[in-house]
């Protein structure tokens, strides 16, 4: 994502609340590998084939479908509230397929009524639909310009008004940027991956730090969510699905009261101690 040189306007607030070297220095010490695989649980040719002849044309088949019906209704839907609804209504039907059950666990903390941005680890492409179906609010992604390319599924994105990142090309995402910003301005919260993209073998790999300018533009608490078991059910490269239990662990949120440009490097390191802290403990 962009960072604090990006043509939207720096924020002008006072400095930061503490000190957040030491998150950085913490970050930086030696990376840890995913411990969640399931004790005893084997994958072998019956779970191969349940997931290619059965999981997986199903998903493809409620993408079609829901897609299409989204179709007529998104053309008037310039808020993206409706098509959230479809959005949420295709999650939970893929999850109520996978046989993957997943538990919440500290949402009941955080004030949903207020606008957050909510900073996700991301290991699979399950990570979307868990997010939709466990979300119990409105929301917009902050997604790469390639999913765009995807039929049916980048234009629900582009219509829905989630927020496109050109990673290639941060200035043509201005626009999007601009409009992620009015949204959490005016309520809207907003779910970043700060890694970037899917990590490739289950360990949390470095955050962006441009990944939380709009936190820290907007002003607004930073949440910290850590997706355990998706990388294991779901990893990329694969259509494999092994159906396992998944868990939403919901860290205290982080402000950005006083921060400015200048704290992004810090911001990130405190929040990428903050999601790992959730994502590694047992």
């Amino acid at each position: 994502m962009p960072d604090a040189n990006s043509s939207v306007d720096q924020v002008e607030s006072g400095g930061p609340p503490r000190p957040l070297e030491a998150d950085a220095q913490e970050v930086a010490a030696a990376p840890r590998r995913s411990p969640h695989a399931v004790p005893g649980a084997k994958y072998g040719w019956a779970s191969r084939l349940r997931s290619y002849f059965f999981f997986d044309p199903l998903i493809w088949l409620y993408t079609l479908v829901m897609g299409l019906l989204a179709l007529p209704g998104g053309l008037f839907d310039r808020s993206g509230e409706r098509l959230h609804w479809f959005s949420t209504t295709w999650s939970r039907m893929i999850m109520n397929t996978i046989f993957s059950p997943v538990t919440v666990t500290g949402l009941d903390k955080i004030d949903i009524s207020k606008p957050h941005v909510y900073a996700v680890n991301h290991g699979s492409a399950i990570d979307i639909p868990v997010l939709y179906a466990n979300l119990p609010f409105q929301f917009r992604i902050a997604f790469k310009k390639e999913l765009l390319s995807y039929p049916v599924v980048g234009w629900q994105l582009k219509r829905s008004g989630q927020v496109c990142i050109d990673q290639q090309n941060p200035s043509h995402s201005v626009h999007s940027i601009r409009k992620a910003l009015k949204g959490l301005k005016a309520g809207l919260p907003l779910v970043i991956f700060p890694e970037g993209g899917r990590t490739p073998d289950g360990e949390i790999k470095p955050f962006l730090a441009g990944a939380f300018f709009l936190a820290i533009k907007a002003q607004v608490d930073v949440v910290p969510v850590a997706l355990v078991g998706t990388y294991e059910l779901l990893p990329m490269n694969t259509y494999h699905i092994k159906s396992r239990p998944l868990e939403m662990r919901v860290g205290e949120p982080i402000s950005t009261i006083g921060l400015k440009g200048r704290d992004l490097e810090a911001l990130s390191a405190r929040v990428q101690k903050a999601v790992e802290d959730l994502y590694y403990k047992n």
